[in-house]
């Protein structure tokens, strides 16, 4: 499959963001405001979960979950004490994360998995199998995802109209285009475009400039900064998105939104520490004057 045809690529402009801000309503509840459920954190990087976790508290979600590795629990846990943690040994969540009349939720698989771990490759599979909400994959569960089991479970879910958002950075992608026989593409742009629709999902390509397109449009988020290129900052990346998609923004609207806040948030941290200095707790801490200047 190769790209075809001239597309445009566009880009929110600042008062269509601040409409997207999911502000709440006087009479919500933290179900109201949205659950999102993370599969995270393999004994190895219990950190990755964390990062995730509390990006998507700050981001908005009203209930965030985490399902680790046992090893990881305590660690998860003790970041802060607000979360739901749990071990993924004896959690059999996954049937429940379905959206509900004024209770919407998602799943975000992925961050800090092993991707050569067999356990973890289940995960992914499960999820996209029997999460009938939105669900994002990240990380490791990227390598998961491009395999010809992955792609069958992306394209059943295509069937289902059930959301699925990948946020890769070049070198997944190049990954998840082999496995679905995707042709050449060098351009990010084009390369994005392709992908969605080889997927059948919701594709955020990661680099400087990102690119968001589920397979029609492509929408460019051009506020990146060196300050990200840290470890970690994807795990908070994957928190935002997920919290967006878990307080009911359609997949496209999430991603064009938590990209541009997270770059924002990098931004703000960068002009108080130096690009150099910039560590993805600090984003996380940024991310509220992200949303203020957004908003």
């Amino acid at each position: 499959m190769g790209a075809s045809g001239v597309f445009k690529v566009s880009e929110y402009d600042g008062g269509r963001l601040a409409a997207l801000l999911p502000w709440p309503a006087r009479d919500v509840n933290k179900y109201t405001r949205g659950k999102l459920t993370l599969v995270a954190g393999s004994a190895l990087y219990s950190g990755a979960a964390s990062l995730a976790a509390l990006a998507a508290q700050r981001m908005g979600a009203g209930y965030v979950e985490v399902a680790c590795a046992s090893e990881s629990v305590s660690a998860v846990r003790a970041s802060r004490p607000s979360l739901v943690v749990r071990s993924w040994d004896t959690w059999e969540g996954f049937g429940e994360i379905v959206p509900r009349e004024g209770r919407p939720c998602a799943c975000v698989v992925g961050p800090g998995f092993d991707a050569s771990g067999a356990v973890e490759a289940d995960l992914v599979l499960r999820a996209l199998m029997r999460v009938e909400a939105p669900v994002l994959v990240d990380g490791g569960a990227l390598s998961v995802l491009a395999t010809d089991a992955g792609l069958v479970a992306a394209h059943e879910r295509a069937q289902r109209a059930l959301p699925l958002v990948v946020t890769p950075h070049g070198g997944e992608a190049a990954r998840l285009a082999r496995a679905a026989q995707v042709d050449q593409v060098t351009e990010p742009a084009a390369l994005a475009r392709e992908l969605a629709r080889a997927w059948r999902c919701v594709v955020a390509l990661k680099g400087p400039d990102t690119f968001v397109s589920d397979g029609a449009q492509v929408v460019a988020v051009r506020q990146g900064t060196p300050a990200l290129a840290k470890a970690g900052t994807g795990d908070v990346l994957a928190g935002m998105v997920g919290a967006l998609l878990a307080q009911g923004l359609r997949a496209v609207d999430a991603c064009v939104l938590g990209v541009t806040l997270h770059a924002e948030a990098g931004r703000a941290a960068a002009a108080e520490l130096t690009d150099i200095c910039v560590t993805p707790e600090d984003v996380i801490e940024a991310i509220p004057q992200a949303v203020r200047g957004v908003g």
